[in-house]
């Protein structure tokens, strides 16, 4: 029931944060990109500022800073006791696994090759290459030998794979429609209104299922053989995103209730924490699209051809989870997070794997990037749409429609 959920929700319209975080998004994007042109050596420098696994940086301390401050406000809020019994609503758990793991894969796989390698093949080059890092643990091929779809070449003293344009870019969507998001999606789900707990049990879940399943089906739908996933980084991204602000919400909650009893820590803890999340997103995209900014100004229709598949995958994947959320009879607070965590990606695991294995100057590299360029402003509309329609499910508590139809958005 909504009377016993872990976050209070109150019938009241969005902030100026959260009603223009469009605005905000797109301002920070360009912000991101003309401190990476004006100032290459402040991101240079930032990029450097890393957690390394054998000498590889892994995990951007910058980015891991801010996302703990994106994720903590939100993780303080959840009552645990809330978390058992959100797991053990099987329809709403059993539906964000099916969607993640045994339709979203395959569905992006679909929809990027019917785009990048049929409808916008003419667009990006039938003779056009990329050149991308040899696979990991592969030392016995000659130059002019192939592999897959790629041939070894000789690239300034190096072997390299040159493999189609195409291919390297439909080798970032899959990266990416195979992570299913574990840290931004927290904040889709708060700003929608959704059940917090299922959202962070899903969290949990996709983290540990991902340890499992990413590579497997990684190297499946790429066709190259196995994919030689960053075990490590993807261990610290999970301690990083998703275990650190979560033992730092449930502690300090237990110690401020403790202390200054329950009244103090939600009427003014939590008032101060409230735009933390926010402007720690918004500090994100500058600082990840001051990485990136120069490879999307040189190629500025390449990120067209992406974003339409990528854009695609969003929509229909929200639209699958969202509908068989009405069919099963979910409640809105279950159903809004259940259909966006779906919807939305892991793009900082994404952007590792693809770096790691092809190369920050890939194709499979820009793809990543461009997965978070459409996400954000993608995700919000969506957040609005579920705020329109919350009417549309069944109240799990009275005058839940009411509220959720007050919202001003």
């Amino acid at each position: 029931m909504a009377s016993d959920a872990c976050i209070t929700k109150k019938a009241k319209g969005l902030s100026i944060f959260e009603r223009y975080l469009t605005v905000w998004v797109l301002l920070c994007i360009g912000a991101g990109i003309v401190l990476g042109k004006v100032a290459p050596g402040v991101a240079t420098g930032l990029d450097g500022m890393a957690i390394r696994v054998n000498g590889a940086p892994v995990v951007s301390i910058p980015i891991a800073i801010c996302l703990f401050l994106m994720m903590y406000p939100i993780m303080v809020k959840i009552d645990f006791g809330e978390v058992i019994q959100a797991g053990r609503s099987l329809k709403p758990v059993s539906l964000t696994l099916v969607l993640n793991w045994c339709i979203k894969p395959f569905t992006m796989y679909a929809i990027a090759t019917l785009f990048l390698g049929t409808l916008f093949y003419g667009f990006i080059g039938p003779d056009a290459v990329d050149l991308v890092k040899m696979p990991l643990g592969v030392t016995d091929l000659a130059v002019g030998d192939t592999y897959g779809s790629g041939t070894v070449v000789l690239h300034e003293g190096a072997k390299m794979l040159e493999v189609p344009l195409w291919r390297s870019y439909l080798a970032g969507c899959i990266l990416l429609g195979i992570a299913p998001c574990t840290a931004m999606v927290l904040v889709w789900g708060y700003l929608a209104k959704g059940n917090d707990g299922h959202t962070l049990v899903m969290v949990a879940i996709n983290s540990l299922t991902m340890l499992f399943l990413y590579g497997p089906l990684g190297g499946f739908l790429l066709g190259v053989g196995s994919l030689p996933v960053p075990w490590q980084a993807l261990l610290l991204s999970i301690a990083i995103y998703v275990a650190l602000p979560l033992g730092a919400g449930y502690v300090s909650r237990k110690a401020i209730v403790a202390t200054q009893g329950q009244q103090w820590f939600e009427e003014k803890f939590l008032h101060v924490l409230t735009p933390i999340t926010i402007i720690a997103l918004l500090a994100t995209l500058v600082l990840l699209f001051s990485f990136k900014g120069e490879t999307i100004l040189a190629e500025p229709l390449t990120i067209l051809w992406i974003a339409i598949p990528l854009t695609i995958q969003t929509l229909l994947i929200f639209g699958l989870g969202y509908g068989a959320s009405k069919l099963l009879k979910l409640s809105y607070e279950d159903a809004a997070p259940t259909a966006m965590i779906g919807a939305s990606n892991h793009f900082e695991v994404a952007i590792a794997t693809a770096t790691m294995l092809f190369g920050l100057g890939s194709g499979a590299a820009l793809a990543t990037v461009v997965g978070v360029l459409i996400e954000v402003p993608l995700m919000l509309a969506l957040v609005k749409i579920c705020l329109k329609t919350g009417g549309w499910f069944r109240e799990s508590a009275a005058g839940g429609a009411a509220a959720l139809s007050d919202t001003g958005a």
